[in-house]
């Protein structure tokens, strides 16, 4: 049985971005044939990393691809990038830290996600640990949690 990668998690925190880690994860790892159900660049987190940072989703893939540490990616984000303070990050990484579903649709959505995620492990959903936000359900699915 092959074991599964996965990106890190949403919460790993690199120069206090949360998701930015498991961006450069999943660029990483598609482009060697690691993924490929992941959202990526141009929906979900990821695209609202993309916005929030202001950066160039192609442009940054390519920075990526071409090799470097997470710090050397990061001083790339912050030059090509908006700049922002501190706040500015600390708050945008606490809202996605913290969003759950916000509308009729979304809770659907929600909800398949979770019966995806018992299907795979071949339970009931009421079995699976309590959760609310999105970023717990990614930690579910990736057996995090």
């Amino acid at each position: 049985m092959t074991q599964q990668t996965y990106p890190r998690s949403p919460k790993a925190l690199l120069g206090g971005i949360a998701h930015l880690g498991r961006f450069i994860d999943k660029i990483r790892l598609r482009s060697a044939g690691q993924i490929q159900d992941y959202n990526y660049i141009t929906v979900g987190f990821d695209k609202s990393l993309v916005d929030f940072l202001g950066i160039d989703a192609q442009s940054f893939e390519q920075r990526v691809l071409a090799g470097g540490t997470d710090e050397e990616l990061l001083a790339w984000v912050k030059v090509n990038g908006c700049k922002l303070s501190e706040q500015e990050v600390a708050q945008w990484s606490q809202t996605l830290l913290v969003s759950g579903p916000k509308d009729d649709a979304a809770r659907r959505r929600f909800q398949d996600r979770l019966q995806a995620i018992a299907n795979k492990r071949g339970v009931a959903v009421s079995s699976l640990p309590a959760v609310t936000t999105w970023v717990d359900v990614i930690e579910l699915d990736e057996e995090r949690l």
